[in-house]
């Protein structure tokens, strides 16, 4: 059985998520309180049915702050027994979530007649930090349409019986703040910058002329190289320590050009050895 666990805070986009695993084949279960999960999954392997070999169970900040701390303990216990556990958090900036909420006029589940709508997400952020920082894959989607969220889950848990890790290279720009879900960061800022060509300032990374301008420049070249040589003798120990997923942000100004180059390299280079990677180029979106 594999069983993943969505979390994250409201207004995150935790429904449209789980719907896509549901769109995937699992079986999805909302807002079960984490007290009755061990004896539900007990109950579920003992039937046999094939119809549990993939479960995905949503959990919110609804559940006694307790039981939300011993979570990731439980599913450690599971994963002993042989339950591929996987667990996943959404995350979202808390402008962004003002504004959604704003925009579809839903009440926050921990608001009320003492508690503003801020105040509610903090609380909610704090209840829920135990699962946050142990989750297996944090996803940002402050940036994220609903189609591209959907996408995006489809893409780094759409695993199809492999079991290797789960590669996704995001580009981005540093004027737009550093993304919160990856695991490496690298600046590229020093490479030659196309921006200051007149031709090349609305083409992106992934035009042919700025990829040939990249590709004249030694400094882009020694880039690339170094940092296939780090990954490569890294991301090995991560998929040694049972790690599924790790993410790796590389950073520009504007998240246009050199930094969307980088990443495509990277991510060409490693598909020949990894057959799970993901591309995601934030400013681009």
């Amino acid at each position: 059985m594999k069983l993943t666990i969505l979390s994250g805070l409201s207004g995150s986009g935790k429904s449209v998520a789980l719907h896509m695993l549901e769109d995937m084949g699992y079986y999805c279960i909302d807002n079960l309180p984490v007290a009755v999960l061990r004896n539900f999954i007990r109950e579920t392997m003992a039937t046999g049915d094939p119809e549990y070999e993939q479960m995905a169970v949503g959990v919110d900040a609804r559940n006694r702050p307790e039981e939300v701390e011993g979570l990731p303990d439980l599913l450690a216990d599971f994963n002993r027994d042989g339950i591929h556990c996987e667990l996943i958090f959404l995350d979202a900036d808390e402008d962004i979530l003002l504004r959604r909420y704003s925009e579809t006029r839903r009440r926050h589940p921990l608001s009320g007649q003492e508690r503003t709508l801020p105040d509610a997400i903090q609380e909610e952020r704090r209840l829920l930090s135990s699962i946050a920082e142990r989750a297996d894959l944090v996803i940002d989607t402050s940036r994220l349409t609903a189609n591209r969220l959907r996408e995006l889950i489809h893409d780094r848990l759409n695993h199809e019986g492999n079991t290797a890790l789960s590669l996704m290279f995001e580009s981005f720009g540093f004027k737009h703040g550093v993304p919160r879900d990856a695991d490496f960061v690298f600046d590229v800022r020093c490479l030659p910058n196309p921006h200051w060509e007149p031709a090349l300032r609305p083409r992106t990374g992934r035009d042919q002329e700025v990829i040939d301008y990249l590709d004249a420049s030694d400094l882009a070249q020694r880039m690339v190289g170094d940092l296939i040589d780090f990954l490569e003798q890294w991301l090995p120990p991560f998929e040694v320590g049972r790690r599924s997923y790790v993410t790796v942000a590389v950073g520009c100004t504007g998240g246009q050009h050199r930094s969307v180059y980088v990443v495509d390299r990277l991510a060409t280079h490693f598909k020949q050895q990894w057959g799970q990677v993901v591309t995601r180029h934030v400013s681009l979106d």
